[in-house]
């Protein structure tokens, strides 16, 4: 259990599927990265577990750091019986040309334990120079 009364959960991880920087015809002048990540949250354990909220650090590389914090997971608070997975995918807009973010899903189970669930830590820069300038 750590110091806020959370604990980890064997068996309930995260999996980056993919971090993809969108092409710059759909960005506005003063935001030049726009990045979509597409992530699982994965149940192998024994107890059921929902999804309540996220709390993710983002620090891009000019230094600028952002806290993202809220309930659920892109309006949803899913439910993840043992064995079941959760798939979406979001983004975000950043004015440097690489960030970096590490976080955790936070939920609770069934017997009203407090669960952490680790995001692993991510790069989003764009793999080709001229994509996202504008």
């Amino acid at each position: 259990m750590d110091a806020d009364g959370f604990i980890e959960l064997p068996g309930l991880h995260v999996t980056i599927e993919d971090v993809v920087c969108q092409p710059r015809p759909i960005m506005p002048m003063d935001t030049p990265y726009r990045f979509a990540y597409y992530i699982t949250i994965r149940n192998d354990s024994d107890t059921t577990v929902t999804v309540k909220g996220r709390k993710w650090v983002v620090t891009e590389s000019t230094g600028e750091v952002t806290a993202v914090e809220g309930d659920g997971v892109v309006g949803e608070f899913p439910r993840l019986e043992p064995g079941s997975h959760f798939t979406y995918n979001s983004s975000h807009v950043f004015t440097a040309p690489k960030a970096v973010a590490v976080g955790s899903y936070l939920g609770i189970d069934d017997q009203g334990n407090r669960v952490l669930i680790p995001i692993p830590q991510f790069e989003m820069e764009p793999t080709d120079p001229e994509i996202g300038l504008a």
